[in-house]
């Protein structure tokens, strides 16, 4: 599964089991800064393809809603199959991240110098526009709410990345501008 809305889906259904509006609601305010959706329909396609897969199943109606008597909304709860395979592919992110930024470190030396410092320029200022325009940490009074949790999770990711990532344009600047130096003394 390569969808990154189905793998966020999950989550959420793991979160806790709802129907599909509620989870086009949810999604929205979990994942609209970082994840888009085309349509809310698309939530509904990976609902289908979750349940395929057998990573979500179908609540009964009577569980779902006790006492209801109107048309019964589906609701889907996850499997052990779904939460394993949500936990590997959690993983594989990971790597997926580490992977991508020794690209890009290597994809940056391979320009000349010159060039180098100025997408490093760019890179920096990006990084300070981030971090000038981040949110105030989130409140700890939210403890015990997983919503609460996952905006302090967020915050610190964000403070703690931008922050490493400032320090490696840092040291590849000066190893950068110690090449551009060494080559200027040898003409």
């Amino acid at each position: 599964m390569r969808s990154p809305v189905s793998w966020a889906l999950l989550g959420l259904v793991i979160q806790r089991p709802s129907y599909g509006y509620e989870l086009v609601q949810r999604f929205e305010r979990t994942y609209g800064d970082s994840l888009e959706l085309s349509s809310p329909s698309q939530i509904y396609v990976s609902l289908d393809a979750l349940k395929r897969r057998g990573m979500i199943e179908e609540i009964p109606a009577e569980e779902a809603e006790p006492g209801v008597v109107r048309q019964p909304k589906p609701h889907y709860k996850v499997t052990e199959m779904g939460v394993s395979a949500y936990r590997k592919w959690l993983i594989s992110l990971a790597k997926e991240q580490r992977r991508k930024a020794r690209l890009f470190a290597r994809q940056v030396s391979v320009l000349g110098a010159e060039d180098a410092l100025t997408v490093l320029e760019h890179c920096e200022l990006a990084y300070l526009d981030e971090a000038c325009e981040a949110p105030a940490k989130p409140s700890k009074g939210l403890l015990d709410h997983v919503e609460g949790l996952a905006q302090r999770l967020q915050w610190e990711e964000d403070r703690l990345a931008v922050g490493a990532m400032l320090s490696w344009i840092d040291y590849a600047r000066r190893e950068l501008q110690q090449l551009v130096a060494a080559h200027r003394s040898k003409r």
